[in-house]
């Protein structure tokens, strides 16, 4: 792996804590998500990531750390920062980071996930871009075409690969034996058990969401075990 950049090497070894909250639920507000956010950033995470031009908007103002950002537009298909506009808009939030879909699937500008990094680095060269993949063969495409770092965070929802129980650690391990750049896992990863483990797979760093920014589905995972006794 080449001299890393400097926001990734905030980054190595690190959590990152994705705060981001679904449509239509009590913590769909910019304001809520930023205080999430900023309760991360306390508690010792060494990046954010979040949707939303709103939240990162806020968000980049009142964390020190670095921020992930994506726009997820639609449901289907190609939704997380689908274009190169939407791309573009994010990186002007202030985050450093810029997630995108990096599988192979359509894009709704037609664009292809390499045309979308080279517009974005022309129009914004001091961004970076995390590819999200749900496959190896979208790692190596990712690599190829230029993503800064390569994440698992598809793995299991774009039909290559099956949903495991907790994070795809052979998807872990097939990306980590050809990753030159950093590997982030990302994807159903629940506990701090499952979160070591990765990093003991390969993962330069691992993103956390559910676990820890999402009171709805903490809540559920209780109270589905005590009626199941």
């Amino acid at each position: 792996m080449s001299r890393l950049h400097p926001v990734l090497h905030r980054l190595r070894g690190g959590l990152i804590a994705s705060a981001q909250a679904y449509p239509g639920e009590p913590m769909r507000d910019p304001r809520t998500m930023d205080q999430v956010a900023r309760a991360c950033a306390a508690g010792g995470a060494a990046g954010i990531r979040a949707q939303g031009l709103a939240d990162l908007a806020l968000i980049t103002q009142h964390v020190d750390v670095p921020v992930i950002g994506l726009w997820k537009d639609g449901h289907d298909g190609v939704f997380i920062t689908p274009t190169l506009t939407h791309a573009i808009a994010v990186a002007a939030t202030g985050c450093q980071i810029v997630a995108l879909d990096a599988t192979g699937r359509p894009r709704p500008d037609g664009l292809t996930f390499a045309q979308t990094v080279a517009g974005l680095k022309e129009a914004r060269p001091d961004v970076l871009v995390m590819a999200d993949c749900g496959c190896l063969d979208d790692a190596r495409a990712a690599q190829d075409a230029g993503a800064d770092v390569l994440g698992t965070t598809l793995a299991g929802y774009t039909g290559e690969r099956p949903v495991t129980e907790g994070p795809d650690i052979e998807l872990v391990d097939q990306v980590a034996a050809v990753a030159e750049v950093p590997l982030v896992v990302e994807g159903r990863v629940h506990t701090p058990a499952q979160a070591a483990l990765a990093m003991e797979h390969g993962a330069f760093a691992v993103v956390v969401g559910t676990a820890i920014t999402h009171p709805t589905t903490i809540t559920s995972w209780f109270v589905q075990a005590l009626r199941s006794r």
